[in-house]
């Protein structure tokens, strides 16, 4: 199967942006591909061994995969007309990974390295902050919890601030909650990694609240 540019009657690749398996850069679309582009961006994600001061044993991705799917996909589009650049793609990992696995690659082509550089860390950021993919640590100490983040739009602080102060922070506050809730008492196994996947109503929030953006912007994010 393949995705064409109809601008430049290009067949690309069309591959899953949610993988269940490994990450590799062979299944992106080789830069020969692209001979107006003279730089490439690109960021591989990998698991650490640590998190605000505790050690981490392994992480567990969940994501609602049919709205993430599209959306990184948009995402994509977007960042490719805002940065006027031929290709970005991103995949990111679900499942339980270990450390140093890779959890996400962003890879961009452009003209130049400045275009490619920003493009890949725009993708990077829009998709940790926007796409319902989440992710829960599991610690030495047998402990795990939900590392937490919320994404407000630079362009809509105002908006959000003034106009419509509780409605975003209520959407997030739930969202935390109920991920609080499937981590409060968990201990990790080698084998199992015990929590269920978030549910398709906390992808329905996230949704709509990327689909209430119109334009690509700027971000500000809880790290």
């Amino acid at each position: 199967m393949t995705e064409t540019v109809n601008s430049q009657h290009r067949h690309l690749k069309d591959f899953k942006r949610i993988q269940e398996s490994a990450l590799s850069q062979d299944g992106f679309d080789g830069i020969e591909h692209f001979p107006e582009c003279g730089g490439i961006g690109i960021f591989v994600g990998t698991v650490r061994d640590h998190h605000e001061g505790k050690a981490v044993k392994a992480l567990k991705y969940t994501a609602y995969a049919p709205v993430a799917e599209k959306m990184i996909r948009q995402i994509e589009q977007e960042i490719q007309i805002k940065h006027g650049i031929s290709y970005v793609r991103v995949i990111h990992r679900v499942g339980a990974l270990d450390i140093g696995e890779k959890a996400i690659i962003a890879m961009a082509y452009a003209p130049h390295r400045r275009e490619a550089f920003a493009a890949c860390e725009e993708a990077v950021e829009r998709v940790k902050h926007e796409v319902p993919v989440w992710k829960e640590e599991f610690y030495m100490d047998g402990s795990s919890q939900y590392v937490e983040g919320c994404c407000i739009r630079k362009d809509h602080e105002d908006e959000l601030s003034h106009t419509a102060p509780h409605q975003h922070s209520k959407q997030c506050d739930h969202i935390h909650h109920r991920l609080r809730a499937h981590s409060s008492t968990a201990t990790y196994q080698d084998d199992h990694l015990p929590h269920e996947q978030p549910t398709q109503e906390l992808a329905s929030l996230t949704q709509k609240q990327h689909e209430s953006s119109v334009d690509p912007a700027v971000y500000q994010w809880h790290l």
